[in-house]
């Protein structure tokens, strides 16, 4: 049923048969053995390479990333969990690996792991499909797009294309639009790359990640990386992932519909600048963005004149929590040059639109924005 609605899909992805007098959602399986007579070769042997609750989960986050298409979904303990995996499970001594320059902050960490195995690795920027000029001879190629904390938008077809032809791999970190926002494997992608403690489970209270496939032997490299190193969900947070599925797009389109509101907002003030939504028509990312993208992301990014006033501003909202994550129901904003790595201003402010209403939202930016700058 493919014509299904994002809400609906997400509302009964990956549930069980019914069967009489039990739940909907099964409860989470705690398990690190199972009962294993003869041949190890039914579903669950053991607990570090299989469960239940995983299974359920596994076969929601397929039915969203690619409705009603074979693909194979792996789940992991955490979005860098997710993350590793694929770099390391694919990428051996004497390849090539793209990074983009202005991702995600712990990406750094990676390169170094990956030049300790001796792997090559090459940056360029995510803005203007930049990585294309470092792509000759690559195994893999990482695309952040969305990129985090920049928001700028590349061409993912453009680039899959391209690696495709040259026999390169494609990952496209996808934490920031979800696969509500954008389909990865339907622009070209060999893996769709997850953290899914942002937007996908929405409430700050879990670690997971995930990784999704097409193809079953880069899915089973992906899958047997997790059982060597252990980076496992446990299931009670699986459980958790799934049951926050059922709200999905409502969550998303709350915040997405918000933070457009909110970018609209800022575009007024004009002591606010560098100013970045991908919904934003005036955003140098809008134009890639409505070509791929069904949905724009929670994310509003922008600077303030210098850190002191960043600072105050933060403390002046009555609404949104200083705090460094992003995809949750309530709002978060941070000064993102206090972690150093990112190549961002002092003032630069990151800023993830929860679900609170919108015009109440609004109004405590506003109030914080005055008095952070000295206005009455």
């Amino acid at each position: 049923m493919n014509t299904m609605s994002d809400g609906t899909r997400a509302l009964r992805a990956g549930l069980p048969e019914p069967e009489q007098f039990e739940p909907a959602l099964p409860g989470p399986v705690f398990a690190a053995h199972f009962h294993l007579s003869g041949e190890p070769t039914g579903p669950y042997t053991y607990g570090r390479d299989t469960n239940p609750t995983w299974t359920h989960l596994e076969r929601a986050i397929n039915e969203l990333e690619a409705p009603g298409e074979p693909v194979e979904t792996t789940v992991f303990a955490s979005g860098m969990g997710a993350l590793s995996a694929v770099l390391l499970s694919q990428a051996r001594t004497g390849d090539v690996v793209v990074l983009p320059d202005d991702g995600y902050q712990a990406l750094p960490l990676v390169r170094e792991q990956l030049e300790a195995y001796g792997v090559e690795v090459r940056t360029a920027p995510t803005g203007g499909d930049a990585q294309l000029a470092v792509l000759e001879g690559a195994k893999l190629l990482w695309i952040e797009t969305p990129s985090n904390p920049g928001l700028d938008v590349c061409d993912v077809r453009r680039l899959a294309e391209a690696a495709h032809a040259a026999g390169t791999l494609v990952a496209v970190d996808n934490t920031l639009a979800t696969p509500l926002g954008q389909r990865p494997l339907e622009l070209g992608a060999d893996f769709s790359v997850a953290s899914d403690t942002k937007g996908m489970t929405g409430h700050g209270d879990i670690l997971l990640g995930h990784v999704t496939c097409r193809d079953p032997e880069l899915a089973a490299r992906v899958r047997r990386w997790r059982k060597v190193v252990g980076a496992i969900p446990g299931p009670m947070e699986a459980w958790l992932a799934h049951r926050s599925l059922a709200t999905l797009e409502l969550r998303i389109d709350r915040q997405c519909t918000t933070a457009l509101t909110l970018a609209e907002a800022l575009l007024k003030r004009q002591e606010v600048t560098g100013l970045r939504y991908p919904g934003l028509p005036t955003d140098p990312s809008y134009p890639n963005a409505v070509r791929q993208m069904r949905r724009f992301g929670s994310v509003v990014s922008f600077v303030l004149p210098d850190r002191e006033r960043a600072e105050r501003f933060l403390t002046e909202l009555r609404l949104v929590d200083d705090a460094t994550s992003f995809g949750g129901v309530r709002s978060t904003a941070e000064r993102r040059a206090r972690w150093g790595g990112d190549a961002v201003p002092e003032g630069f402010v990151r800023f993830s639109v929860g679900a609170e209403s919108p015009d109440d939202l609004v109004a405590d930016v506003e109030r914080a924005l005055d008095a952070a700058l000295g206005e009455s």
